[in-house]
């Protein structure tokens, strides 16, 4: 079992955090050429509605579910059962 302490917690929840942002923001965008309003001065491909905040709150709770999954994979014992070649001894036998 790997024990997850304060600060390791909220690096991996860090990283879940940004890969899942870059999961989420493309879904939903529309330029604003197909909306077909165009704002002078900006890119033809750029988004007409962000929908930034709303997008932030979907990745703060994908990677609440995400983290979770991973919390419970890492202090379950699951990892200690796998027997696969390309993983590193982590010393964590209990036998």
């Amino acid at each position: 079992m790997i024990e997850i302490g304060f600060l390791f917690g909220c690096a991996i929840y860090g990283i879940i955090w940004f890969l899942t942002l870059f999961m989420v923001l493309p879904f939903g965008v529309v330029s604003q050429h197909e909306e077909g309003r165009v704002v002078p001065g900006s890119e033809v491909g750029a988004p007409a509605r962000p929908m930034i905040y709303r997008k932030l709150a979907i990745t703060t709770l994908l990677a609440a579910v995400f983290y979770a999954l991973v919390y419970l994979l890492f202090t379950s014992g699951v990892l200690e059962q796998l027997d696969l070649p390309f993983l590193p001894d982590l010393g964590l036998d209990s036998r």
